[in-house]
């Protein structure tokens, strides 16, 4: 791959969307993960305004620090950038007191983090009149559907949807962002803990890519067990999740019924 042309057609393509659009900018939220920092970074090279959101909730404070770091490196490269600190804990807390505690699962409670940073992503997108830029990359968002339905799913444009992660590692590397996220472990930060994405999913990034790949183009070849096992993981993730890649099924009315 090119990391330069890509950058370069990526940009192109955000500013002719929001010119189409009639909106004024990007709004992103930084959980200080690879995939949000590559794509606030290329929001801001398109020289129109972005903000830029840390939005913790019981957050691990390795990640803070990272999104913070991160933020301040784009500042520091970006006039159009500007950022907001939202500590959205209390607001979090508020949820969880409202709700019965048989229906607070693990899972349910970490999925309600993302939606409720849905929710500040679009109060400042409606205020500013921007686009809410998602940061899912081509394996969590069409591969195994690592992502919350409805929660950092919910945006305007994906930018970096259609990069596998290997390539918005090289990316990132291309785009200088700064090392401690490039070298930190993936993980969605929707956990009090430090767990990473491969703790969850029970796999790799690039054995999932494999496995992608291995699908996608019908290969037919001699597999270890680790591939096998792979394959396993990777085809349970993506049946799972259909729900969240697949329009939203309408029940159509025949039109014998309609007369």
């Amino acid at each position: 791959m090119n990391p330069k042309s890509i950058v370069s057609h990526i940009v192109n393509w955000l500013i002719d969307y929001s010119k189409n659009s009639g909106l004024n900018g990007f709004v992103v939220g930084v959980s200080g993960g690879i995939d949000s920092a590559v794509t606030s970074t290329l929001c801001a090279k398109t020289g129109l305004n972005t903000i830029v959101l840390n939005m913790p909730i019981h957050q691990n404070s390795i990640q803070f620090n990272r999104s913070n770091e991160h933020i301040n490196w784009l500042k520091s490269n970006f006039e159009n950038v500007k950022s907001h600190e939202i500590n959205l804990t209390d607001v979090y807390q508020s949820f969880s007191n409202a709700l019965p505690k048989e229906n607070q699962d693990e899972l349910s409670m970490a999925n309600l983090r993302s939606r409720i940073r849905m929710s500040n992503l679009y109060v400042f997108s409606s205020n500013k009149k921007y686009l809410v830029a998602g940061t899912g990359n081509k394996v969590e968002d069409f591969g195994v559907g690592f992502y919350t339905k409805y929660g950092d799913g919910g945006v305007d444009i994906s930018p970096i949807a259609d990069l596998l992660k290997s390539e918005v590692f090289k990316i990132a590397n291309h785009l200088g962002i700064v090392s401690s996220i490039q070298k930190a472990k993936p993980t969605d930060g929707l956990w009090d803990d430090d767990r990473s994405d491969e703790d969850q999913l029970g796999a790799t990034y690039d054995e999932l890519e494999w496995a992608m790949n291995y699908l996608e183009f019908n290969s037919k070849y001699i597999l270890s067990e680790r591939q096998k096992k792979v394959l396993e993981i990777y085809s349970h993730h993506h049946q799972t999740n259909l729900h969240k890649m697949n329009s939203i099924p309408v029940c159509e009315i025949p039109k014998s019924l309609r007369s």
